[in-house]
């Protein structure tokens, strides 16, 4: 079983007949998605996500994959091809055509649409090719075949993908429910045919590889929605991913047999509903659908509120309902679902909107309490009937944290993939399919891409290392006059501190004037140096007095 090692230098040249593999984005993380496919110096990309950024990321609104591997080689790109229309497998791709407007992107009809919505807000006019589960078509050297698979949303892809160098399959997010709300099956033949033509690499959705047995169908969830919509007496709010059209589906069915009236609450739901309404995705009952400015002159409990939010994110309709910071006011008795997964990370996020809406007397139900939600990933039952079926001559975990990469090709293991032909790779890892056999050659660089309000990698690490402390430690500033030609003090030291939990200053004063008496009675004039020595001066005294560390931000004015 092959591990990147830490060293791992630049990759070699790609040997003729050979096909290079690069994940920029999603293995060792749960999301921003995107693998680069390279054969005769032409490149596939698959999937283009975001991630989304953790509490220690303060600031940041999302995370891209670092594009700096192919920035040089745009003009080779013969495609995108989208598996579907999650964020974090489409989320990046705006960013992309910032650079190469013309990229063509490939995918299923709601994937497409999703994904225009979005480069409208950008300006951005795609090229697009629709493709269909079923249908094969050629990028440059790769031939692309196209398969169902069932995931959370609807008209989701894995995609065959055949060049002289072998045949890989990259599953996508899936899984494999029996009974799908749109009757569309993980195309479990299509698979075994392709393991029987002979698979030299597979690529795995690792998500669920530490859960046990097969997924649960979405259908059993309806019926609890159901009686958790028919017990409610004051409004219902469902909370679900923006992207979530069975989910939502759902909920409209049930409101329609409980006699409610819906509103989608939230920017994202509004737009893509429409979206999935407009292709059919989305059957929408007749005289169901209300604007969220006639809900307050309907009772209560003929209500239900379907709304972003259900992992916390701070911005989000639920969130804001939670901090009293929306139109809508949680009230007494109104009860709220929260229809999504947990991911990692988002736990005390979605804890701390729990105790928020129940401080205002909501009922909250949760996957905790009830089987409101369902997994779009196939946990370690079906991911080893895949690996039954299929059959492959390598096998690559995709798409997960490292403990499911790792569980993932534990799997594939017990069902005979010899060791040295698995590959655990991270982002930035390059895989090599060479006559028949994959292998770890080298590493590019595929860091963190921060984007802050309208700046795209500008933040850096060490920008955020500045925030962590001013968030965690608070600032003092301290400005001093100086004579710009002796380096003799002539104003000052003036302090100011914000977060930093100090309230006097005096007892450091004599510190500060000590310290520039001795710098110019030693000649130092210069603005840099003595900088440096107001800020360890005062830092000192700062940890000495108070044991904290903020962060100081000397001002030296020369006159």
């Amino acid at each position: 079983m092959s591990h990147p090692h830490p060293e791992l230098g630049a990759p070699p040249a790609l040997p003729a007949g050979g096909l290079r593999i690069v994940p920029l984005g999603g293995l060792g993380e749960i999301g921003r998605n995107m693998t680069v496919f390279e054969f005769e110096g032409r490149l596939l990309i698959v999937d283009c996500g975001v991630l989304f950024p953790e509490s220690e990321q303060p600031g940041v609104d999302l995370i891209l994959p670092d594009f700096d591997y192919i920035r040089e080689r745009l003009d080779d790109v013969v495609g995108i091809v989208l598996t579907h229309g999650h964020e974090d497998h489409i989320g990046g791709v705006p960013y992309l055509l910032r650079e190469r407007p013309d990229i063509p992107l490939i995918g299923s009809r709601l994937t497409l649409a999703l994904l225009e919505a979005k480069l409208t807000e950008h300006r951005i006019k795609p090229t697009t090719v629709q493709v269909r589960e079923g249908e094969s078509r050629s990028f440059g050297p790769f031939d692309c075949e196209f398969l169902a698979v069932n995931h959370s949303i609807p008209d989701a892809l894995a995609v065959a993908i055949r060049t002289p160098a072998g045949l890989v399959l990259a599953t996508g997010d899936f899984k494999m429910d029996q009974l799908p709300l749109d009757n569309r099956l993980t195309d479990l033949g299509g698979f075994a045919r392709l393991g029987a033509e002979g698979i030299d690499l597979l690529m795995s959705d690792s998500t669920n590889a530490e859960v046990p047995g097969f997924v649960t169908s979405e259908r059993d969830i309806g019926i609890v929605l159901g009686d958790v919509l028919r017990i409610a007496n004051k409004r219902a709010i469902v909370a679900c991913f923006a992207s979530h059209v069975h989910r939502v589906q759902q909920v409209l069915d049930a409101a329609h047999l409980c006699g409610r009236k819906v509103c989608f609450v939230g920017r994202s739901m509004v737009r893509n509903m429409g979206v999935a309404r407009d292709l059919g995705y989305l059957r929408v009952p007749a005289g169901i659908l209300v604007e969220q400015k006639e809900i307050d002159d309907l009772p209560p409990e003929k209500v239900i509120l379907v709304c972003t939010g259900s992992q916390g994110e701070p911005m989000s309709a639920l969130s804001r309902m939670a901090g009293r910071d929306h139109q809508i006011r949680i009230e007494q008795d109104d009860t709220v679902i929260l229809a999504s997964s947990l991911i990692p990370g988002n736990e005390n996020a979605v804890n701390r909107v729990i105790n928020g809406l129940t401080r205002w007397g909501a009922k909250v139900v949760h996957k905790g309490n009830a089987l409101v939600h369902v997994s779009g990933h196939a946990p370690a039952g079906e991911l080893l009937y895949v690996l039954n079926m299929t059959r492959p001559g390598n096998f690559m975990p995709i798409h997960g944290e490292w403990r499911h990469l790792s569980a993932h090709a534990r799997l594939a293991a017990l069902t005979g993939v010899p060791d040295e032909n698995i590959v655990i790779a991270e982002d930035g890892v390059v895989v090599d399919l060479v006559d028949g056999q994959a292998a770890i050659v080298g590493a590019v660089r595929a860091g963190y891409v921060y984007v802050d309000g309208l700046s795209v990698g500008e933040i850096t690490e060490t920008s955020l290392k500045d925030r962590r402390i001013l968030g965690d430690e608070g600032f003092v500033s301290v400005v001093i006059v100086v004579d710009s030609s002796s380096g003799k003090l002539l104003g000052g030291p003036e302090i100011h501190a914000r977060g930093a939990g100090i309230e006097s200053f005096d007892a450091v004063i004599p510190r500060l004037e000590e310290v520039l008496e001795t710098a110019a009675a030693d000649g130092i004039n210069d603005a840099h140096q003595l900088r440096q020595l107001v800020r360890r001066a005062a830092g000192r005294w700062v940890n000495e007095s108070f044991g904290r560390r903020p962060m100081i931000i000397p001002v030296i004015v020369e006159v």
